[in-house]
């Protein structure tokens, strides 16, 4: 996500504040949203697939997919 979309979403959150929205600038902000939370989601699940475990013995494995089991 680019820093001008982010500008925009904080942008329409305080104009949603003080004067409100119309319903186009609603969707819009509820799309870049959804933008936002999808690209956080992105770079968490990288960072998680790239990090490791050591035990007590110097072994290292990666953190595993926590999301399969219940």
């Amino acid at each position: 996500m680019e820093q001008k979309e982010i500008d925009r979403i904080n942008e329409l959150a305080r104009k949603a504040k003080t004067i409100g929205l119309t319903v186009e600038e609603r969707a819009e902000q509820q799309q870049l949203r959804d933008a936002y939370r999808e690209a956080f989601r992105r770079s968490l699940r990288a960072q998680l697939d790239n990090t490791y475990v050591e035990d007590e013995y110097g072994n290292r494995r990666k953190l595993g997919d926590k999301t399969a089991r219940k």
